[in-house]
């Protein structure tokens, strides 16, 4: 058996972010899926780029404040207490628009637990 408690402020922040980022799931020791917090201000994105995943399957749980999720159909708005959930292969851009009167905290969940499968994603101008 095994259980562990992390204590989200006490996980380093990973730098050269557009904003905070604290990977809890790696301080956890979870080995199965990815688990991240992100604080994003007004103007910020948490993922460094408009992308897709090969193999991992996303979801974005808003913590407060409300997240914006860009997708080449439509852009989503998603409220507190809500999720959003991308598949492989989905393009998305998750963000907090810069007229945002506060910031959006989320959990972000991904499985697999793979490394690189990330692709940028070029929206047709």
């Amino acid at each position: 058996m095994g259980y562990r408690v992390v204590a989200t402020d006490d996980v380093e922040e990973v730098p050269e972010r557009p904003c905070e980022l604290r990977r809890i799931g790696s301080a956890g020791g979870l080995e199965n899926f990815a688990l991240n917090y992100f604080r994003a201000e007004p103007g910020e994105q948490p993922p460094l780029m408009y992308h897709s995943h090969s193999e991992q399957e996303e979801a974005f749980y808003v913590l407060s404040g409300t997240l914006f999720v860009e997708t080449p159909e439509e852009t989503f708005e998603v409220a507190e207490g809500s999720t959003f959930v991308a598949d492989p292969e989905s393009p998305h851009r998750a963000h907090n628009p810069a007229d945002a009167t506060e910031a959006v905290e989320l959990l972000a969940i991904g499985a697999p637990a793979v490394s690189g499968d990330a692709s940028p994603y070029e929206p047709d101008e």
